[in-house]
């Protein structure tokens, strides 16, 4: 069964069942061959049917700790410029079939974070969602939702960087009482919430905005009824949060 159907029987139900009507003269031998046909049913399956169940990437199923571990270790390769080899040909084959992604991110969607590098890994690793101040919002928790009940993904991190410039923006409609051009004023309104929450906390305004933001984007995922919060309660994923240093490629978890 292909993922997307998968996805699919989650928001409409179980599959519809179809009946067979054997009319005529000829009802005996019909249903000798239908008793035929529910035998052959119920053997094993093939080899080839087994094989294609599999995982496309067995390495990508692990505990959600397991899997904080292993995203945070490809972290520290990044910082010090030491990436493992890719095999993409290989990896390109694998995929063909399904994905079974290990961690899904929901990133900034700033040109100068990439979560595939700063975490060293391949395609099929990360399912990774990105949107301009790496806010909650229906579309991206439904991405989380397919990663969570579909791919069976283990981990969620919500990744937020240094020097934001959509919350920064943000921050400035907000004191200054102004409106942004196009579809901006959407932007600001997601990011409202974590810009009053932190209003004349001591610090940098700028970062206590972003980690705020990163944290109610956790709290949000994690609470998202019915799927995402029955998961979480029954310890299906974690959910963590994170802020990429611009510098040094560093991810610095926090709570």
């Amino acid at each position: 069964m292909c993922q997307a159907c998968g996805f699919a029987d989650i928001v409409h139900g179980s599959k519809m069942r179809r009946r067979a009507f054997v009319f005529g003269a000829a009802t005996a031998g019909a249903l000798t061959v239908v008793g035929s046909a529910r035998a052959q049913g119920r053997k094993s399956p093939s080899k080839e049917t087994q094989k294609s169940n599999a995982p496309p990437k067995p390495e990508n199923v692990m505990t959600p700790d397991e899997a904080l571990a292993r995203l945070m270790e490809g972290n520290r390769r990044y910082q010090k410029g030491i990436a493992k080899r890719h095999d993409f040909v290989a990896e390109r084959e694998a995929l063909v079939g399904g994905q079974n992604p290990y961690a899904a991110i929901l990133s900034c969607a700033d040109s100068r974070i990439a979560p595939e590098y700063a975490f060293d890994s391949s395609r099929g690793d990360l399912l990774v969602v990105r949107v301009a101040g790496n806010f909650a919002n229906p579309d991206n928790i439904a991405s989380m939702e397919y990663a969570v009940e579909v791919l069976k993904t283990p981990l969620i991190l919500v990744l937020c960087h240094e020097a934001c410039g959509a919350v920064k923006s943000a921050i400035s409609s907000i004191q200054e009482h102004t409106t942004l051009p196009g579809h901006l004023p959407s932007l600001v309104a997601a990011l409202a919430p974590a810009v009053k929450a932190v209003a004349g906390r001591p610090g940098d305004q700028l970062e206590n905005a972003t980690m705020e933001n990163a944290r109610l984007g956790v709290e949000t995922l994690k609470t998202a009824t019915p799927l995402l919060s029955a998961a979480f309660n029954e310890k299906r994923f974690k959910i963590v949060s994170g802020i990429y240093r611009l510098g040094d490629g560093r991810v610095d978890l926090f709570a």
